[in-house]
Order: C-alpha cells, then sequence, then structure tokens
C-alpha cells in the first residue's frame, strides 16, 4: 500500500505542473464520468495531502479527493521526470511513457479511473480506493478526523495531538500507529520500522509508552516521512554508509531493518526477524531486540 510520503509526493507534482492551470478531466474507464465532467476545463486551484490521502480544489469550487489505497496509483507522462506513483507497475508505466513520447496524449492503457490533461501532462489514476468530488465543507471535515501528519499545519501542535492521541489509548502500539484518525501516513512499512528502530514491543498499550518514548517516536517519523517524499524511496535503516545508502536507493533488499526479511538475522543481534498477523496486516519484527512475543489466543 502506497504510504504518506507517497501521496505528498503527488501534491507536489500536481503542484509544480498542474496547479494554475486548466486541466481537462475524464474518465475512460466510466466510473467517475459524472465527477470528471463536473471539473473538465476548471483552473487546478491548489494540491495537498493529509496522510494517505489527496486533495485537489478546482477554481469551481469543489475538491477532489483521492486515497489510493493497496493498489492505487497515478501514471505521469509529459514535461515531467516521474513516471509512476503509487503501488508499483513498473512495466505499465515503460510502455506508457514509450506512447507518451511517440504520441500526446498517449491512449489510456488499462482501467483508468480518472485522467488529468494538460497541454504537457497527462496524469492516469488506476486501482484508487476512493475518488471523489466534495464541497469545501466536506473536505474539511474529513480532514478534521484524520490524525496529525507531520508535514500539515502547525508542528508543536502536531506534536502534541500525537502524544495526548497515544496517550489515551490502550491499544496495542503496532495497531495504534496504522489507525489513521491516531496519525496520518504510516502504513506497513514504516510501522514495523518505526517499532525496531526504538525497540518497542508491537503489543503493548499505547499508553505504556512513556512521554520521552513518544516525542521521540513523533520525531522520528516526521524525519523518515520528509526523507521518504524527498527520494520517494522509504529508507529506513540508519546505518548505512553513504555508499549503502546510495544502494539502498537502488535495491528494496538494503532500505530496512525488519520489513519483509522473515527469518533473516536481524541487522543489529543476529536472531531470525519474525513475522506474526496484526490488524489483518503482516507484521515484522526482531523478538530479541524488541523483547517480543505475540499473545497466544484465548
Amino acid at each position: 500500500m502506497p504510504e504518506g510520503h507517497t501521496v505528498h509526493r503527488v501534491a507536489v507534482l500536481f503542484r509544480d505542473v498542474f496547479v494554475g492551470h486548466p486541466v481537462e478531466a475524464s474518465s475512460p474507464q466510466g466510473r467517475f464520468r459524472d465527477g470528471a465532467e463536473l471539473i473538465s476545463g476548471q483552473v487546478m486551484s491548489d494540491a495537498w495531502a493529509v496522510g494517505k490521502q489527496l486533495f485537489v480544489s478546482w477554481s469551481g469550487g469543489m475538491v477532489l479527493r483521492v486515497h489510493l489505497g493497496i493498489y492505487g496509483a497515478w501514471s505521469v507522462a509529459g514535461d515531467t521526470s516521474e513516471s509512476s506513483i503509487g503501488a508499483p507497475r513498473t512495466r505499465r508505466e515503460e510502455g506508457f511513457r514509450r506512447a507518451a513520447e511517440d504520441s500526446f496524449p498517449p491512449e489510456p492503457i488499462g482501467q483508468v479511473r480518472l485522467r488529468l490533461l494538460s497541454d504537457a501532462v497527462v496524469a492516469d489514476l488506476r486501482g484508487p480506493t476512493a475518488c471523489e468530488l466534495l464541497t469545501p465543507d466536506e473536505a474539511s471535515d474529513l480532514m478534521a478526523t484524520l490524525g496529525p501528519d507531520p508535514l500539515v499545519g502547525k508542528p508543536a501542535k502536531n506534536k502534541a495531538r500525537f502524544i495526548e492521541r497515544f496517550q489515551a489509548s490502550s491499544t496495542p502500539i503496532g495497531v495504534a500507529l496504522m489507525n489513521q484518525k491516531m496519525v496520518s501516513g504510516i502504513g506497513n512499512v514504516y510501522r514495523a520500522e518505526l517499532l525496531f528502530r526504538h525497540r518497542l514491543d508491537p503489543w503493548q498499550p499505547a499508553k505504556s509508552l512513556t512521554q520521552e518514548q513518544l516525542e521521540d517516536l513523533w520525531d522520528d517519523w516526521t524525519v523518515l516521512l520528509k526523507q521518504g517524499v524527498k527520494t520517494g524511496v522509504m529508507v529506513t535503516r540508519g546505518d548505512l554508509t553513504p555508499a549503502g545508502r546510495r544502494k539502498a536507493l537502488r535495491s528494496s533488499s538494503w532500505r530496512h531493518y525488519v520489513y519483509k526479511r522473515t527469518g533473516s538475522p536481524c541487522l543489529a543481534c543476529g536472531t531470525p526477524i519474525a513475522m506474526a498477523e496484526m490488524a489483518t496486516r503482516k507484521l515484522y519484527y526482531c523478538p530479541q531486540c524488541q523483547d517480543a512475543t505475540p499473545p497466544t489466543a484465548g
């Protein structure tokens, strides 16, 4: 599933290539035809992200909301260096960009829910969980239900909200970090890596963490999110040399301490990395470093 850094990168891209320009909107798949017709030809006013949700405002007053979910992605071609943002679709993106070089705009590939088109750039959306138009009030109400995002609003206020919510929750910290009403943008990768980086037992109640632990957790999430937005890659290892970090940007096998490393030795202690299911998602952790044991059923 695309995580918070991915959606912030989409917002940055849209601000660079679409905002301030009239944009044609269509729905080749047909499922968003009515919404696309309402905004087509309008000027894109702004684009921003809150956690995993993208919001795009238009000169006509409506706000487009997109949630990529697990499989959603934007394919981009034209006058931009970006090619795909979201769930990986390498072969499709290569074909899409090659087609755009031959003829612009290229024909849609696959089930395109929404196409945004300017004179220079085309962006095709496939596989989102949500793609809808909201009024400004509806968008504000929805954003108010989301947890704090380090890149949105006042940093001190966001940090205080994060600490307050976690100190009041008896939910396991590994579940709370994935709850978008508690904190915005953290998905399965960042969840596992943050817990390892702070040597936290995923099953301990969120409210059992000290003030200092919660402050450090928020500060670390802020750093990782900013790095992800900058590079487009989730590199969560802090032990890499400059050469190792360059390798990590190219190869996923160098990027993480525990994520998808089941059975491999922990990079800190050598204990085999374990995997368990938590809130219907796979959780990766080090039993030794995190002093973690899944609760037994019953």
